[in-house]
């Protein structure tokens, strides 16, 4: 049965160059999907007069607002005759609305396939439905008890709406799928290690997320030749144009940064983020080396250059040569590792348990995994990046500040009912 149509922006540069969205399917069978768009797991709307983000008290309490919302909103989206809605022009609220729903849908049909089952919402017990809710004023995202909430960025007088920035929202789902899957720690088991975690993980689900757009996927090909260390589309983290990213999975950031102690829990999830980063691009140089697309000589330099200055005079005229012969080669090799990488971490955190979860217990259960999906495959690539980055040899010291307004650590993600 065919899947419903929606028009989305792989990156937010396509919103800021003029770009057209790419057209992509989603599982929902077409016609399934009511106005909002709305099924029977979560539903979309863009309130009219809201002030307030769900889950945080403007006056410190604890009375929070929490969905559903009650008052009005703007004309939802329809489908088309077809029960499609890639019919809708951008710089509508409806266009804006259904991006939404658009981008949370198409991340947890990647990673359900992942996962192998249906992905529940860690809210189930209090919500049949999440609210999708846009809130201009909120210059945040949150993925929270029962919502997804999202405002924009308003930096230099320009907003920038989070719901169409794609790495933004699938960041949230992110979240949702850890909380869903790895679960909440009970209060006081919790440091920093776990909430970097949780910013790691939904940085990865992102960027695997987005190696599902075969337009983004072959433009970043085409702009590194398959040198993937370049400053290039999936290791910009919530990018917002062409210069301006929050955070980068190709990092060089040690463990033993923040032995002293810790102030923010994204700084902190650097060097997780990094060393799967570095995996995945192990991954697919063994898989071009396979492919005939590189030689083993270049796989072996590459490794020996990483951390020298050397490495992109070096190795980018090497892979520029290669890329000329066999670019069919490389987009087979980037999407072969892409998925190891995304069954993988799945497997992964499916494994983990909340409580007391440290980097070097990742690091251990992805070896796990290795072991039991490929007989040790990755092993000694998996291992060497572990400890490229300290993880197993350096214990995170304790929290130096509090928390920031940008904290996301204790905050309405992790709010949830006492029952």
């Amino acid at each position: 049965m065919e899947g419903t149509r929606f028009r989305l922006y792989p990156q937010y540069s396509y919103v800021v160059d003029g770009r057209e969205p790419e057209t992509v399917y989603v599982s929902s069978p077409a016609g399934s999907l009511g106005p909002g768009p709305a099924d029977h797991r979560m539903y979309a709307l863009f309130p009219y007069d809201k002030t307030e983000p769900y889950g945080i008290s403007p006056l410190g309490d604890v009375n929070v607002p929490m969905p559903p919302w009650r008052g009005d909103i703007f004309p939802p989206p329809e489908p088309d005759a077809d029960g499609h809605f890639d019919h809708l022009e951008p710089g509508t609220p409806q266009f804006e609305i259904a991006h939404l729903f658009g981008i949370v849908r198409f991340v947890l049909d990647v990673w359900e396939r992942y996962f192998g089952h249906e992905i529940p919402w860690h809210s189930a017990k209090h919500y049949d439905r999440i609210e999708l809710s846009i809130l201009p004023s909120l210059d945040n995202a949150y993925s929270g008890y029962g919502f997804i909430e999202v405002g924009g960025d308003h930096k230099d007088g320009d907003y920038k709406p989070y719901s169409l920035n794609f790495d933004v929202v699938a960041h949230e789902v992110g979240h949702a799928i850890i909380y869903s899957q790895v679960g909440l720690p009970d209060p006081g088991t919790a440091d920093g290690e776990y909430f970097g975690f949780h910013e790691s993980a939904a940085d990865l689900v992102a960027l695997i997320s987005s190696l599902h757009f075969d337009s983004l996927v072959d433009e970043l090909l085409l702009s590194t030749h398959g040198n993937l260390y370049m400053l290039n589309a999936i290791n910009r983290m919530a990018e917002l144009s062409d210069h301006t990213q929050i955070r980068i999975a190709s990092n060089d950031v040690k463990l033993s940064a923040f032995a002293h102690g810790w102030v923010k829990e994204h700084l902190l999830s650097q060097p997780l983020t990094g060393a799967f980063f570095d995996i995945l691009v192990d991954i697919f140089h063994e898989a071009l080396v396979e492919l005939g697309g590189i030689s083993e000589d270049v796989e072996d330099l590459s490794d020996i250059l990483l951390d020298s200055p050397d490495y992109a005079p070096v190795m980018q005229g090497l892979f520029d040569e290669a890329f000329a012969s066999h670019p069919h080669v490389f987009k087979q090799a980037l999407l072969h590792a892409r998925d190891v990488m995304g069954t993988y971490l799945a497997e992964t955190w499916r494994r983990l348990k909340p409580d007391y979860l440290h980097y070097v217990g990742v690091g251990e259960t992805f070896l796990d995994v290795d072991m039991a999906l490929s007989d040790g495959r990755f092993q000694r690539l998996a291992y060497g990046n572990f400890k490229m980055r300290e993880i197993g040899d350096v214990r995170v010291g304790p929290q130096l500040a509090p928390l920031g307004k940008d904290s996301h650590a204790l905050s309405a993600r992790t709010m949830v009912p006492l029952d």
